[in-house]
């Protein structure tokens, strides 16, 4: 290859990160010895010695690996070479690079390296990436440059800012579900530390003291009380989470063809997406987010990885007011207005919203009933009103559900975009773009063929990789199709239309 650039390794640094592993298995083990009064159990001792003796293999071991780690610019890939006992070398070329993500933990930060990751697809369509871990700052910020370097990148003056923190949103962050899963997932956490270094936790003087206050007070008030505390908790815990994680947020076109969206307080983030990759957008509204007023941004791009790595990478907006989001979007798409604004969304047939309340039915009103209407007639006749009561109060919230979740449901094309819109707990909003649909799929169920429903999710290679038009008139499901992508069904559809019956749509 002509124009190669020279041979480089990772900072050596690396190798001090190795250090960080160590605070996991010690913090249990200094809690042991508090807990003991100072004295180092013969158990700990050798703990600590298999401890320290796998530290400098596994240093030993990155050695070696960083020795054996190189890489290169040529005129137009990428060229990496690793491997101890299997030596492989990859060459990426250029044009196949979809993002670069740089991450760089407290531990990075201190040492001045950050790993850079970046997503990559195969010829054949499978994806891959290449990750360094790690490079210094400066090598990071040149290696991006290059790797989404284009031949006919043009710069523009300064960056076009989407959009940037306003601690004001900090008012969304207790929205979320972090108030009682993120207490949830502390508490279940500590404990198995904690029970991982011998100590029991409900052995703990304050821990029985708590517990027995609480109960001296009639469930009618220790309930409310708990609820209180821990909503208190679970708020001040997602403030806390909403700040590390969007400290610092710019989301800004940081030149002509790439989106770079930066975070993080301990952990620093940059994900930087080319244009060409990104393939759409979602816009999120969970149901006490969307009661307030608020949103999120998430891309639909390629190479961010799995479902949960997608969420994580792909993120453009944290929760915020509505109109932020809005402008979001349309700066992301590179629109005056969201598309949405521009079109009604065709609505979806009666028979959706009389599947949603027969849904909520049988999974939340009925079985709790049927149970409480058990005890009351085994154990006390108090479940008996217990049973009336919860169906009464069930079957009006599982209504009020069922119609939010029926009017959240709609789809329409516009311009280049196929636009869908569904649910309730977390209504999202998608515009997608209709030349990336690589596939279609047609599903439904007994109930939903008499009730002349379908499903049609599209296939893409990008974010969640598929996306569903929810509950849509069977009837309408392959104009659709044929409409948003031609080319992919017409030829399946000349061949076996005749064999396909017609499906009855039901009266409204």
């Amino acid at each position: 290859m002509n124009h190669a650039g020279p041979w480089r390794r990772p900072a050596a640094r690396t190798l001090l990160v190795h250090c960080g592993w160590l605070a996991p298995p010690l913090g249990p083990l200094a809690l042991t010895v508090l807990a003991t009064g100072g004295r180092i159990p013969a158990g700990t001792r050798i703990t600590l010695a298999a401890l320290f003796a796998s530290f400098a293999a596994v240093t030993a071991a990155g050695l070696i690996t960083w020795s054996r780690t190189r890489y290169r610019f040529t005129a137009d890939a990428f060229v990496l070479h690793s491997g101890v006992f299997s030596r492989q070398r990859r060459t990426i070329p250029l044009d196949r690079v979809r993002n670069v993500d740089l991450t760089a933990t407290p531990l990075h930060r201190l040492l001045g390296l950050v790993v850079l990751r970046a997503a990559t697809t195969a010829s054949g369509g499978e994806h891959g990436g290449i990750t360094l871990n790690a490079v210094t700052v400066r090598e990071a910020h040149r290696l991006r440059a290059a790797l989404l370097a284009r031949p006919d990148d043009r710069a523009v003056a300064g960056d076009a800012v989407l959009s940037r923190l306003d601690w004001r949103w900090l008012r969304y962050a207790p929205l979320t579900f972090w108030v009682f899963g993120g207490v949830g997932i502390a508490v279940g956490t500590a404990y198995r530390i904690l029970d991982g270094a011998g100590i029991d936790p409900w052995r703990a003087r304050y821990v029985q003291d708590a517990f027995g206050a609480l109960g001296a007070h009639t469930p009618w008030l220790a309930v409310p009380v708990l609820l209180v505390a821990v909503t208190a908790l679970g708020s001040l815990g997602a403030v806390v989470v909403y700040a590390e994680n969007w400290w610092g947020y710019n989301a800004a076109w940081t030149d002509a063809d790439t989106l770079t969206v930066r975070r993080g307080l301990l952990t620093t983030r940059a994900v930087a997406l080319e244009r060409g990759r990104l393939h759409g957008v979602l816009l999120r509204e969970p149901l006490l987010l969307r009661a307030a007023g608020g949103a999120s941004v998430t891309a639909v791009a390629g190479g961010l990885g799995d479902r949960e790595e997608a969420h994580a990478r792909g993120a453009l907006l944290p929760p915020a007011p509505r109109t932020e989001a809005a402008r979001v979007v349309a700066g992301a798409l590179r629109a005056p207005a969201p598309p949405w604004d521009s079109v009604a969304l065709t609505p979806h047939p009666r028979a959706a919203l009389r599947r949603r309340r027969t849904r909520g039915l049988l999974c939340a009103v009925l079985p709790a009933t049927v149970v409480f209407l058990a005890l009351g007639l085994l154990v006390t006749p108090v479940f008996l009103h217990a049973a009336w009561v919860h169906a009464l109060l069930a079957t009006a919230v599982t209504e009020l559900l069922a119609r939010d979740a029926y009017r959240s449901l709609g789809h329409a094309l516009h311009g280049r975009h196929l636009l869908v819109r569904s649910g309730t707990f977390s209504r999202d909003t998608l515009a997608l773009e209709r030349s990336e649909i690589v596939a279609w799929t047609f599903s439904t169920s007994p109930s939903g063929r008499r009730a002349g429903l379908l499903t049609l999710t599209a296939a893409v290679a990008a974010g969640r990789h598929a996306y569903r038009v929810r509950d849509m008139a069977a009837a309408d499901a392959v104009p659709l199709a044929t409409a948003t992508r031609p080319g992919i069904l017409e030829e399946f559809l000349d061949h076996h239309a005749p064999t396909i019956p017609p499906v009855r749509r039901p009266r409204s």
